[in-house]
């Protein structure tokens, strides 16, 4: 039995088995590791609240969900992925000193970007230069592990053809199985 745990957080509009999560998890998977996948409570909340509080927010959802988490009973540690909203457990991440993968982190928030610069184990960030939430520099800046999409939105969409999109898609795989196997299951 592998000691390998894949904790899968969503981001605001759609639940842990949306594609890009899906295949970061399906990498993790792949190389032995249980999935968790985490389904956000009452996520309309969130329309009524100010951005500051959804750091404070997927915090205790995160610890509503995965109790676990910050007394891991086994061998091993968690490796979190997270998509957009999800990136403000990158506290926890620093927290814990936990390896992440985080797809299209929220880099205009403060909460996130100090969880990130806190962190001590290592994590991917992947965006797209058409995203808002996006921002090259501090990307580079946080860490070396960086997938950076020309011209993908927030959902890691390109221009054109849906098959230009989906190979995006793979990218992000390859990406995050190369991760997995070159710095956290080195």
């Amino acid at each position: 039995m592998s000691s390998r745990e894949a904790v899968i957080l969503p981001g605001g509009q759609n639940g842990p088995h949306a594609p890009l999560l899906m295949f970061a998890g399906d990498a993790a998977e792949q190389r032995g590791a249980q999935l968790t996948p985490v389904h956000w409570e009452g996520p309309e909340q969130l329309r009524t609240k100010p951005p500051e509080e959804f750091g404070p927010w997927v915090v205790s959802q995160l610890d509503r969900a995965v109790p676990s988490l910050r007394s891991p009973a086994g061998p091993g540690t968690p490796l979190l992925i997270g998509k957009s909203l999800a990136s403000h457990a990158s506290v926890v991440a620093a927290e814990l000193a936990l390896p992440a993968v985080w797809l299209t982190p929220v880099l205009t928030s403060e909460w996130v970007v100090d969880g990130l610069r806190r962190a001590t184990a290592p994590f991917l960030l992947v965006g797209g230069t058409a995203d808002a939430l996006w921002d090259s520099g501090l990307a580079r800046e946080l860490t070396p592990y960086v997938l950076e999409i020309a011209a993908a939105d927030h959902g890691m969409y390109v221009p054109g053809r849906l098959a230009a999109s989906a190979a995006v898609l793979g990218e992000v795989a390859t990406a995050v199985e190369d991760f997995l196997d070159r710095v956290v299951w080195a």
